[in-house]
């Protein structure tokens, strides 16, 4: 799927919120800049959060209250090791109550559970590619949903 703007990410983001019918993980994967947090952002308004969405690159996680549940958006970038994730107490998060965002997920391969849906973004030109990845059968309800 090819996204044009900042704004055409945040539409897709709005429209994985609108998919997402039960808590799951999300893994989010792509280079610096290529608009993981600015799809999350969107997901976050259409879940209706109205408040600022900043990348939670020092903090490992920001949570929101969700329409329905409780969101987390984890970035992982800076992750020493995957272990470090026990020290936030990774395991309450991952509690299946919790729809998970998860930038950067191969910094804690280890620790995390498989996905239930992978977005790959990548740059080509201005513009960003997004390939959807399911990896379970509510990744799969989404990911029919989304096309």
């Amino acid at each position: 799927m090819e996204i044009q703007s900042a704004a055409e990410m945040e539409a897709l983001g709005a429209r994985l919120a609108q998919c997402i019918s039960e808590p799951v993980m999300i893994f989010l994967r792509g280079p610096l800049g290529a608009g993981k947090t600015t799809l999350v952002r969107g997901l976050l308004r259409s879940s209706g959060h109205q408040g600022a969405v900043k990348s939670p690159t020092y903090t490992l996680v920001e949570s929101y209250a969700g329409k329905e549940y409780q969101i987390h958006h984890f970035d992982l970038y800076r992750l020493g090791h995957p272990e470090e994730l026990e020290n936030i107490g990774i395991r309450d998060y991952l509690d299946g109550r919790s729809l998970c965002l998860v930038e950067w997920p191969e910094q804690g391969v280890s620790i995390l559970p498989s996905p239930d849906l992978e977005l790959q973004l990548a740059y080509a030109g201005e513009r960003r590619d997004v390939s959807i990845k399911a990896g379970s059968p509510a990744g799969a309800n989404i990911m029919a949903c989304l096309q």
